[in-house]
């Protein structure tokens, strides 16, 4: 069995994205290619994903699409019992099964960027109204500060004499 390759190929869709319980991403549709060879006792697999993923625009909220494109490789290794590090897997013997789920999961979510902003113009404007008439301070003068704030200035000053 040693040298034999199989390859698996799958799309995932919004159920899967619900069945590994993401938190960062709300759904997407990625196309994932797992190549699984055989070296002595490791199996290897290169994992290739892409598609797109939806995500929350952080500035407001809404869902916004992302394109995701990785490629990963994985050994794994029959064991005891279950360990994994930076690039191995160690499943128990017993077993003799792994679940890629996650490890496909975890190689869509590392693509993407930590901040997700909408393009220019792309922002909900109903929500970038609401923004705008809750954040307070912002771009007003010195004269509407809150007047606990201007009772600080004047011990602020006191001690500065």
């Amino acid at each position: 069995m040693t040298g034999e390759t199989a390859t698996y190929k799958c799309e995932l869709g919004n159920d899967y994205f619900e069945a590994v319980e993401a938190t960062e991403v709300k759904g997407g549709d990625l196309r994932a290619t797992v190549e699984v060879r055989k070296v002595q006792d490791t199996y290897v697999l290169n994992f290739n994903v892409s598609g797109d993923v939806v995500v929350s625009c952080d500035i407001c909220l809404g869902n916004m699409s992302l394109p995701v494109e990785t490629t990963g490789k994985v050994m794994v290794r029959l064991g005891d019992t279950y360990a994994e590090d930076e690039d191995s897997v160690t499943i128990p013997e017993d077993d003799g099964v792994l679940d890629a789920a996650w490890l496909i999961y975890e190689m869509a979510v590392l693509t993407i960027p930590t901040r997700h902003v909408h393009e220019d113009g792309g922002c909900d404007p109903a929500m970038l109204g609401k923004l705008e008439e809750l954040s307070v301070g912002l771009g007003e003068s010195d004269s509407a500060i809150d007047p606990r704030w201007s009772e600080l200035e004047k011990i602020k000053s006191t001690f500065k004499e």
